[in-house]
């Protein structure tokens, strides 16, 4: 009989979701349904490159926020972006930064190259190295390796360090094992809970002196993208867990405290993702909306090919990048192109070129000034009650 079956018996590497309410399985297809459609949605190359960095950028903060760094969001993307200055004494948080936006390009490089490591206890050791690499750690820690040590967090004690190896083999066999197994077309969905789970076991075991959380988060990381989940998708999971940090802690307790009870855990993680990814989508939805409005306007000009049709369609086109209503004495300002084009032009001229786009319905008039009528789009969508 091994220590760790009486100081922690919840580590069954067991995994019954008979008593899962509805809503988890629910949940569960919809993020399998949501990653398919962010999967298969063409960007445009610098809409792909924002999401892929703003969502790079959440994940690595919500990774390292959760250890005490203390960089905010914007921070993180300022510096993906190489614009970041630090003083001297704060170099560590980014080398902190550095380590795990690392190890996310390699995996995500590993993954498109087909030579994603598998998931064992060498690979386990390899990411904790990687978190912990050019950092300062307390005597005794040592990257990579499975600590000899007792440890805790808060009033939370992880499981005998004579134990540690041996719980981490255990984990990637069942983790590997035929209950993870997908059936076809379902391979996300397992995914998800194969990765709640492994993040869920590596905090209870808590098998290094330092960077268990960040590990944790790596490996949940991999799972999620060698299933198919599309690469910004897959910070998800970090995410949620960093904004809702008090309730992360108490669910982690909890799951213990329980004896091994992880539907709860599973049900608070599942329905973080879920929200997620709806926010993700609603990206995606706003620049197709863009796209199929900007074909509008040159769909409604075709065949013009007049000096005044030409900047009318190019107002049109620039207004619809305004948020808020632009007043006529700030019409030529909106951009470089706009104030060329009615540089050598009276009051007059514009005002005729406001009318003909009114008449087209392209913009409408408000009492702050005038704005795109981007909604007209949304006449083309399905016919649908409203809520």
């Amino acid at each position: 009989m091994r220590q760790y079956e009486s100081s922690h018996p919840w580590l069954t590497f067991s995994l019954d979701l008979r008593p899962a309410p509805a809503k988890l399985w629910m949940l569960l297809g919809e993020c399998q349904s949501k990653c398919e459609h962010i999967a298969g949605v063409p960007l445009r190359p610098i809409t792909a490159k924002q999401l892929h960095q703003l969502y790079l950028a959440k994940g690595v903060a919500a990774t390292t926020a959760i250890e005490g760094n203390t960089l905010s969001e914007k921070q993180v993307l300022e510096h993906l972006k190489g614009r970041l200055h630090l003083p001297v004494s704060q170099d560590y948080l980014k080398q902190e930064l550095d380590n795990v936006i690392a190890a996310c390009n390699s995996i995500l490089h590993q993954v498109v190259t087909k030579t994603l490591p598998p998931l064992n206890r060498n690979r386990i050791e390899e990411l904790n190295r990687v978190v912990l690499d050019k950092l300062l750690v307390e005597e005794g820690v040592t990257p990579g390796q499975v600590r000899t040590y007792s440890v805790g967090v808060a009033n939370y004690r992880g499981a005998p360090a004579e134990d540690c190896a041996y719980l981490l083999d255990r984990l990637c066999q069942w983790l590997n094992g035929h209950g993870f197994e997908a059936p076809p077309s379902q391979e996300i969905a397992y995914a998800i809970l194969k990765s709640v789970i492994s993040h869920l076991y590596l905090a209870w075991i808590h098998p290094f002196g330092d960077g268990n959380g960040r590990t944790a988060r790596l490996i949940e990381f991999q799972i999620l993208i060698a299933s198919g989940v599309p690469a910004p998708a897959a910070h998800l999971l970090s995410n949620h867990y960093n904004q809702t940090r008090a309730e992360y802690y108490r669910q982690l307790d909890q799951a213990s405290r329980s004896g091994g009870d992880v539907i709860p855990f599973i049900l608070y993680a599942v329905t973080g993702f879920a929200e997620g990814l709806r926010s993700q989508l609603e990206v995606i939805r706003m620049q197709q909306w863009d796209i199929v409005w900007r074909n509008y306007i040159h769909e409604s000009f075709r065949d013009q090919t007049s000096p005044g049709a030409e900047r009318q369609r190019r107002l049109a086109l620039d207004l619809s990048q305004k948020l808020e209503p632009v007043p006529f004495s700030k019409l030529t300002d909106i951009s470089p192109r706009i104030a060329k084009a009615y540089a050598n032009k009276t009051d007059t001229t514009l005002r005729r070129d406001l009318e003909k786009l009114l008449d087209m319905e392209l913009i409408r008039k408000e009492k702050d000034g005038y704005l795109a009528n981007k909604e007209l789009i949304l006449a083309f969508l399905p016919t649908k009650a409203e809520p």
